[in-house]
Parts: C-alpha cells; sequence; structure tokens
C-alpha cells in the first residue's frame, strides 16, 4: 500500500477544518472577536486551537443569530486539534429585564381607552 505524502495530509487537514468551521452553527463572541464553535456539549464547548486564544471569564454563545447563552468559562484541555473549554455558568439569554416582584396571573394584559 502506498503511504500518502506528508504534505497531502497536511493539506487534507487544513481542509477538513476549514470545512467544520464554515458548517460551524454556533458561535462564541468574547467583545469583538468571534469563533466557530466546533463541538458542543451541555457542560462546554471546543474551538479550534490556532485560531481561539486561550480564553477565560466571560463568553457570549449565539447560535446563528440567536443570542443563547451568556456563559462563564475557563479551559479546560487541548483535544487534539481543539480546545476545550468547561462552563462554569451558562445562564440563558432573554430579550426580557427580569421582573422584581411576582406577576400576578389574573394581571390585565393592556388597559382599555374609555
Amino acid at each position: 500500500m502506498d503511504s500518502i505524502s506528508k504534505e497531502l495530509l497536511e493539506n487534507l487537514h487544513k481542509a477538513q477544518k476549514a470545512k467544520a468551521k464554515k458548517q460551524a452553527r454556533m458561535r462564541v463572541q468574547v467583545g469583538e472577536n468571534s469563533y466557530p464553535v466546533l463541538d458542543y456539549s451541555g457542560t462546554g464547548f471546543a474551538l479550534d486551537i490556532e485560531d481561539a486564544p486561550h480564553l477565560r471569564g466571560l463568553v457570549d454563545l449565539y447560535a446563528g443569530p440567536n443570542h443563547l447563552y451568556e456563559c462563564l468559562i475557563v479551559a479546560s484541555e487541548a483535544d487534539g486539534p481543539l480546545m476545550r473549554y468547561d462552563f462554569k455558568r451558562a445562564t440563558a439569554a432573554t430579550d426580557k429585564a427580569p421582573l422584581d416582584y411576582a406577576r400576578d396571573p389574573d394581571a390585565p394584559v393592556a388597559l382599555l381607552p374609555r
């Protein structure tokens, strides 16, 4: 069996990585920078080790344009071409401010003019 040249193998890995980044549906936003999420689980996510810095702290997690979570993360481990990050906290993002009181379920929705 013929062996594959090192150059061809490197180009194949680069093409696979580019395809994975292009197909990534989730991304992590850190300030002005955005990184595609290549692997996601309920306890954390993984980014390309070459592109992602050693992130730590507060980040935002998006699925397309939808803001899913505000996360507090810590770098976990390097896993081959991926850098894994674990959630310390992942709070679901909402488009409404939290209420300071318990809302009465029978409260009127709107007032009608007389």
